[in-house]
């Protein structure tokens, strides 16, 4: 269920008898001729599609992100590392704060990685609390699915392209578009990364067929509620109370 789909009541009563919640973590940057919400849509879409059928609260995806290197390309918003960690840390302080104990970040973005450092600390400051940190696009399951579909797969190309992050008119390529080797990327400046990358697109087809994104969307949202479902090193409480 959403946060948005419920008033402050409702989670009162949800928090006596469960303590788990997800929240997504997103970014709003290029992604070729996809949307810049990408990686918001994809964390927080799995998110609600795991924790649906648990009955387990999601937060607003947080949209904003660390993506510097993208900064040429218009409409990218990037936020500085300790600008970032001082957000997730006080949307996790005020989650904790009512009595969420049990908590599953879903990550969309790659540069968002300092929020799992962050989340180690704050376990390490509060050991009542567990936070799991899950970049659901990279997650063994689904990254396994991702190289059986197609090895060739990276930012901005199909593994990206469902049809929640297409855009309506938009044409996309259909040429299957040469690797770029990024591994020098976080020290240019946004203008020389755009000369390197060009639409933005990493590298791989732009598209599949819609029955084989279905695919790799079930075994992402499957993954993502194996974690929810738990097991959890912290009891939840039901199992307190019994």
């Amino acid at each position: 269920m959403r946060i948005r789909d419920r008033n402050w009541m409702q989670i009162e009563e949800y928090l006596k008898h469960d303590d788990r919640a997800v929240l997504p973590l997103g970014c709003t940057e290029q992604h070729a001729y996809l949307s810049l919400s990408v990686d918001s849509i994809l964390s927080e879409t799995v998110a609600i599609d795991a924790a649906e059928p648990l009955g387990i609260p999601v937060f607003p995806v947080l949209p904003y992100g660390p993506t510097a290197s993208f900064m040429a390309y218009p409409g990218t918003v990037s936020l500085q590392v300790k600008t970032y960690l001082a957000l997730v840390r006080d949307v996790l302080d005020s989650i904790v704060t009512h009595g969420f104990r049990r908590i599953l970040v879903v990550n969309g973005h790659g540069g968002n990685q300092p929020a799992a450092n962050l989340i180690e600390y704050m376990m390490q400051e509060n050991p009542a609390i567990e936070i799991k940190f899950h970049s659901w696009w990279k997650a063994p399951k689904t990254w396994a699915k991702v190289r059986e579909i197609d090895p060739m797969a990276s930012h901005a190309s199909w593994m990206e392209n469902f049809p929640i992050t297409r855009l309506a008119g938009v044409v996309q390529p259909t040429h299957r578009q040469a690797m770029v080797d990024y591994s020098n990327m976080a020290s240019m400046t946004p203008h020389e990364a755009r000369a390197l990358i060009g639409d933005g697109n990493f590298g791989g087809d732009y598209q599949k067929p819609d029955e084989v994104m279905d695919t790799l969307w079930k075994v992402a949202v499957a993954e993502t509620r194996e974690l929810l479902a738990g097991p959890w090193q912290k009891q939840n409480l039901d199992e307190k109370n019994r």
